[in-house]
């Protein structure tokens, strides 16, 4: 039986992780080397200096996902189409190695007669529900495109990108209000950024919403520390009007980083809507789930 190398390589970073029986973590990587920092043909090398002792001594198994599989990625697999499960991905897999590395497929879906795709995300909610023996759910994946996920019978029926964290860095950067907010975000100030929340359902509008990180500030409302946590309110609450939240029968569940789904938890409260959050063991989760559909793997 051979252990698994799971591989989670983005834009920025990439993890990795070995993989024993039944899924069970035994080392854990992490490495700045995302697809955006590997020269053309330099994937082969990047990924041996990430795990190529772990591959030598028994022949292990790597399955990878993230943006590794897109067009800038080691090899593009292409997109899965919604609605999609374990067995649909298993199928769909990108061989860089026949029998010893693949790429996991991203997913798409049509929503309004426009096109969207998600690519890691996926693996990471069918690992959550693995982890939390749950076969359906509304999921959110917090980050710079965050992604809302809806699923049944163990499948993904359909999601929606939201450009939030971009969104947030544009408006703190690139606008008026870099004059306003200061240089650094700072720790999280819970109270401001509930505030921003309320006040991004209730204007129902972001451009309208958005403008009070500045108001506030000239008027001190709040002070300039409070201001970053305010217009990340505002942001996510954005994010959250588009929601249909009314209609969850169970808790929503997060994934990501603790520092990001406390924030989706502490907007969700405003909304009165129960949380359960899940980190980054769910891509592992996922894809050990998925290596379980080959032959000859863990």
């Amino acid at each position: 039986m051979r252990e698994l190398i799971a591989f989670d390589w983005g834009t920025s970073s990439l993890r990795a992780a070995l993989l024993g029986a039944q899924g069970r973590l035994i080392e854990e990587r992490a490495l700045p080397r995302g697809i955006l920092t590997v020269a053309p043909g330099g994937f082969p090398a990047v990924f041996d200096a990430a795990c190529g002792d772990w591959m030598r001594p028994g022949g292990a198994f790597a399955l990878l996902c993230g943006m590794v599989g897109s067009r800038q990625g080691w090899l593009e697999a292409p997109y899965c189409t919604c609605p999609a499960g374990f067995d649909e991905l298993a199928a769909r897999l990108a061989w860089v190695e026949p029998g010893r590395i693949a790429i996991v497929p991203g997913l798409s879906c049509e929503r309004h007669g426009v096109p969207d795709v998600i690519r890691g995300e996926e693996t990471q909610v069918f690992g959550a529900m693995e982890l939390l023996g749950i076969g359906e759910g509304l999921f959110v994946l917090p980050g710079t495109h965050s992604k809302w996920v809806r699923a049944t019978g163990q499948r993904i029926d359909t999601f929606a990108t939201f450009m939030t964290g971009e969104f947030y860095a544009l408006l703190r950067q690139h606008s008026i209000l870099a004059r306003t907010l200061p240089a650094a975000d700072g720790e999280l100030d819970a109270q401001a950024f509930q505030r921003g929340v309320r006040h991004a359902l209730e204007s129902g509008n972001l451009l309208h919403a958005a403008f009070s990180a500045r108001t506030l500030s000239l008027f001190d409302r709040l002070p300039a520390a409070a201001l970053p946590s305010h217009l990340s309110g505002v942001v996510i609450g954005e994010e959250l009007r588009s929601q249909d939240l009314g209609a969850l029968t169970a808790p929503l569940v997060a994934i990501g980083s603790p520092a990001l789904t406390r924030r989706y938890e502490l907007a969700l409260q405003v909304l009165g809507v129960r949380v359960r959050s899940v980190g980054s063991e769910a891509t592992w989760r996922g894809l050990w789930a998925v290596a379980q559909k080959l032959k000859d793997t863990p």
